[in-house]
């Protein structure tokens, strides 16, 4: 039902304009995690999984996933140049992350306050996180969108499980061996970290086709009926 606006008679105020837009709330997720996986990778974990052995990661991985997922979804509703859109402000966020931290650490403590040494610990590692992560960021997030797409030309649009899974596999890896090597070079045994992150992110990248498939159902069936809602709303007199 569309109902004409209080203040104004002449504009039309439809159901669509009081929902969430997909897409700012893909960019919310894709921020959120690119943002707080700066910060969670700061610890290391160690799980041991049936089959595998052990594997060694950060608690980054889980959130750093979401924005594989959330850029697959935008590239596949609205096309290349959103999703580079995306990964622009997904930069822009970064480096605002990394001049706050900076500026932060220079802020001198309260005379009162014993808790300066540790947060310069867990803060300071961040940067150079942060560092490796912005640079890793850009190599793989833009690797991510043109392969999907190049899967998705050469397979006529058909497959969006396979150009989810292999553009979202290539990307990752290329992301965990640059980001490895920049932030925790001589903090930690590189090889079986590797290894570890990897073998986390491709079990997700695998575990999320389905809400993959699922999400970009609904959008498309959702902007469908935007369209005809307008359609129907321009032709009110």
């Amino acid at each position: 039902m569309n109902r004409r606006s209080n203040s104004n008679p002449n504009i039309v105020v439809g159901r669509r304009d009081l929902r969430l837009d997909p897409y700012v709330v893909l960019l919310t997720v894709y921020i959120s995690g690119l943002v707080i996986a700066q910060i969670l990778a700061s610890k290391l974990t160690s799980i041991r999984l049936p089959l595998v052995g052990h594997l060694t990661f950060t608690g980054g991985e889980l959130a750093y996933c979401l924005t594989f997922f959330a850029t697959d979804i935008i590239a596949e509703i609205w096309g290349k140049r959103r999703a580079a859109m995306t990964v622009l402000c997904g930069l822009i966020a970064n480096i605002l992350i990394l001049a706050l931290i900076r500026i932060t650490l220079l802020l001198p403590p309260a005379p009162f306050w014993d808790g300066d040494e540790a947060f310069r610990a867990i803060v300071g590692a961040t940067s150079r996180i942060t560092v490796a992560s912005i640079i890793a960021f850009l190599i793989s997030q833009f690797h991510d969108v043109w392969m999907f797409h190049l899967i998705k030309g050469l397979t006529r649009g058909r497959f969006l499980w396979l150009r989810n899974n292999l553009s979202t596999a290539l990307s990752q890896t290329i992301d965990t061996v640059i980001f490895t090597v920049l932030a925790f070079y001589g903090v930690a045994p590189i090889l079986p970290l590797i290894i570890g992150k990897l073998t986390i992110k491709l079990l997700l990248a695998a575990a999320d086709t389905l809400p993959v498939y699922l999400a970009v159902g609904f959008i498309r069936r959702r902007e469908a009926y935007n369209i005809n809602e307008t359609e129907a709303v321009n032709k009110l007199p």
